[in-house]
């Protein structure tokens, strides 16, 4: 016998965690609520399966008495009737009470099914963000519902506040969506020299645009990142499909978690030395696009 269940979880909880077939469930109890001490005992057998008793109702304790037992049973022995004649009577009545429980056995499991059903249908929602992620992604057509990889960030979008526009969370998101997907993602970051052709200047301050003219050149760091996704096994006739999902990735990516002034970019490539052919005039390169 095992006496350390928790007394705050109920029966639908710990069938959720054993093999389906195993269980025994044995009603033992007129408890009507299941929050508290809904598991009486739990014993495991020899032969791995359980048994598993709670203080719940079984439909024979909601019908009235008398569709199983005789009226006044104990009523009609009168005061001068021996103690055996008592004893006869209530040990019949508890064999009737087995034999009603056996009766409603297949019902009370029936219905304990049922709640086990829709438990796990609620878990569903409750136990994730699937309520909001479906609403923030109402508006998904279904090529993006069906890209591989949006389907990995979909679950984030529950937290696209925090994660909008930190790159660190960016970065590690991205990491994650494609590590599903068997590829490695890798972070470059350097500062590039800018050039804005339509310089915009504040001019209210009562200064000649000589005085606060700075140039249109500035530096800034950009975080490009490398999908490393070429080699024999990857680039077949399957690499423009493969463009096109990471290109919807990257519009989504964008939507969804860059700031307003960020711009998220995908350098797919490789770095690895290509095959060559030598005849001291010429120098051929074989690759993904050579055609010999």
């Amino acid at each position: 016998m095992i006496t350390n269940i928790p007394e705050d979880i109920n029966v639908e909880v710990l069938l959720s965690y054993l093999k389906e077939g195993t269980c025994k469930v044995v009603y033992k109890g007129l408890h009507k609520r299941n929050a508290y001490n809904d598991i009486v005992d739990f014993e495991e057998k020899k032969d791995g399966n359980y048994i598993v008793g709670i203080s719940r109702h079984s439909l024979y304790d909601s019908l009235p008495e008398y569709l199983f037992h005789p009226i006044e049973r104990f009523g009609s022995l009168g005061k001068k009737e021996d103690q055996k004649k008592f004893s006869e009577e209530y040990e019949l009545q508890e064999q009737e009470r087995e034999k009603a429980y056996l009766f409603f056995a297949p019902l009370d499991l029936f219905l304990l099914n049922i709640r086990l059903e829709v438990r796990k249908k609620l878990s569903e929602y409750t136990e994730s963000n699937k309520v909001l992620i479906d609403i923030l992604s109402d508006n998904l057509t279904e090529d993006q519902k069906n890209n591989r990889f949006i389907k990995q960030a979909i679950p984030f979008l529950p937290s696209c506040k925090t994660i909008r526009g930190d790159k660190t969370l960016i970065t590690l998101m991205l990491r994650k969506i494609f590590m599903e997907e068997g590829l490695l993602l890798e972070v470059y970051k350097k500062n590039e020299t800018h050039t804005d052709p339509e310089p915009r200047y504040n001019d209210s301050i009562g200064y000649s645009l000589d005085a606060l003219y700075v140039g249109n050149t500035y530096e800034q760091p950009i975080t490009k990142y490398i999908i490393h996704y070429w080699s024999d096994e990857y680039c077949d006739d399957n690499f423009l499909q493969f463009i096109s999902e990471v290109e919807a990735l990257r519009s989504f990516i964008q939507d969804f978690f860059m700031s307003v002034e960020e711009e998220l970019n995908f350098d797919i490539s490789t770095d690895s030395a290509p095959l060559r052919l030598s005849d001291n005039l010429f120098f051929n390169y074989l690759n993904y696009n050579t055609n010999i």
